[in-house]
């Protein structure tokens, strides 16, 4: 099977067999596993190693024997450089069937807990252009495609407005076009590029840090309103302003036009104050009858559509009846605890970040709740039997934490408070099995909906309703 370099092995003819994590799939070679880049089962290919373990391989593909049945062909152009929907390649329908194997076996094998049969993945109302946000990178030393290294002909075109290549810092591909963001985020973008190279505006330059244009963000809502802010490393007002205004008078429907000054080490401008140009420093989105204020920093679900079934799945698990205290761990900006609020008596929103929790009252304050509250700190300290006392013991917990799970210290305040039932809506089922096997001292699964809110991606959202023994 395999022709052995010392450092970089060939492995020839391996058949790819399985997806595994991250969006790779995988084969096996003398019982050791290899997992491949931009392949799906059924794939017969020669991979390139590029990573050599003990009990694995890891590396790409440089030859296909042959193709699985299961290929389709990538709508992007950019698909396999971008390092975005890195499963084109595949059919939705069997994305969601390897998603919704993904949950089972992280709850069975990790969480190791009794589990009823799991629901059928719910699907995205939108398999293209789903995303709400998206943020490009200005470069001056843009991605060359295998063509352009192989041309003879001199590149004179070295400016790029797009993503990072994975793992190289200062590669970014200069993207024609997207298919995650509706309009006008391409046209918007496109017409930026253009601008700039027409006016001399200088890209930024990753590696040596210097330029004028380094950031651009954009985000969409269901009500048609639209936001741009653009991200600069050098003062320069008059160049700014000229490129701000002919955007103003180009795209005409934009809601809100703001920029920021941004000459840190790092692209985070959540730290930064960012300045409106024009229009309004916020659009708002809406989901059934509530109105949400998004600003620049604003956490939002990407896909709007999605979210909204994600949350009907959240506020079915939770129960309600009217009199119920509920607790909203990690809220955000409160979307899931306005969502609830007026089937509960009161909900408790906690978060960590003291700008969502802005956002979060503002929120509640637009769509008229008045039994909502809203805390920062973290969540391993607030959670305790003090809390309670002060506001009311939780008959219903809904947790939605970061990828990383919950701190031990979460899970053992929660037990201790012994809710009636726990919503767990999770973004990494690796994790959240962990923790429902920490639960299951006091717990029992009752429900498991998997929600896919990123298509042609790995990543699934999975909710689990646990109710008290």
């Amino acid at each position: 099977m395999g022709r052995s370099r010392k450092n970089k092995p060939v492995l020839e003819g391996l058949e790819i067999t399985d997806i595994a994590a991250e969006g790779k799939s995988l084969g096996k070679v003398n019982d050791k596993v290899v997992f491949v880049t931009q392949t799906i089962p059924g794939d017969v290919v020669d991979v390139q190693v590029t990573k050599k373990r003990r009990n694995y391989y890891e590396g790409f593909p440089i030859l296909f024997h042959s193709y699985s049945k299961l290929r389709i062909e990538p709508f992007c152009e950019h698909f396999g450089v971008c390092g975005g929907c890195k499963w084109q390649q595949l059919p939705y329908k069997e994305q969601l069937a390897f998603k919704q194997r993904e949950v089972f076996n992280n709850l069975t094998r990790i969480g190791k807990v009794q589990l009823p049969e799991i629901m059928p993945i719910l699907g995205s109302p939108s398999e293209t252009f789903y995303r709400n946000k998206l943020e490009f990178t200005f470069s001056n030393k843009r991605w060359l495609t295998q063509d352009e290294m192989a041309s003879d002909e001199v590149i004179t075109d070295n400016n790029g407005l797009g993503f990072h290549i994975p793992g190289m810092f200062d590669k970014v591909v200069d993207i024609k076009q997207c298919h995650l963001q509706p309009e006008p985020s391409n046209s918007i973008r496109l017409d930026i590029k253009e601008y700039a190279e027409a006016h001399g505006l200088t890209f930024f330059d990753l590696r040596n840090r210097g330029g004028l244009l380094r950031t651009l963000m954009i985000r969409t809502a269901t009500t048609g309103e639209v936001m741009v802010v653009l991200s600069f490393y050098e003062d320069d007002e008059v160049a700014r302003e000229a490129l701000l205004n002919h955007l103003i008078e180009k795209f005409p429907q934009v809601t809100s036009w703001m920029y920021v000054i941004n000459g840190k080490a790092n692209d985070t401008i959540t730290d930064l104050p960012i300045e409106l140009f024009a229009g309004r420093d916020h659009i708002f989105e809406v989901m059934e009858d509530l109105t949400f204020k998004i600003g620049p920093k604003s956490f939002f679900q990407t896909n709007s559509e999605q979210a909204l079934n994600l949350y009907r799945v959240a506020r079915d698990f939770a129960g309600l009846t009217g009199d119920e205290t509920v607790y909203d761990l990690y809220t955000g900006t409160g979307t899931i605890a306005n969502f609830l609020a007026h089937q509960a008596k009161k909900v408790i929103g906690i978060e960590y970040v003291p700008e969502a929790i802005e956002d979060a009252v503002v929120n509640a304050e637009i769509n008229k709740i008045d039994n909502t509250t809203f805390m920062a700190g973290d969540m391993k300290d607030l959670l305790t039997a003090e809390l309670f006392d002060k506001y009311g013991h939780p008959d219903v917990i809904i947790t939605d934490p970061p990828r990383a799970g919950m701190h031990a210290d979460v899970v053992q305040s929660i037990l201790n408070a012994a809710p009636e039932r726990i919503v767990y809506v999770s973004c990494n089922s690796a994790t959240q099995a962990r923790d429902l096997n920490l639960l299951d001292i006091r717990y029992t699964v009752a429900k498991v909906q998997p929600v896919d809110m990123f298509p042609h991606t790995h990543h699934v959202e999975n909710v689990v309703l646990l109710e008290r023994r």
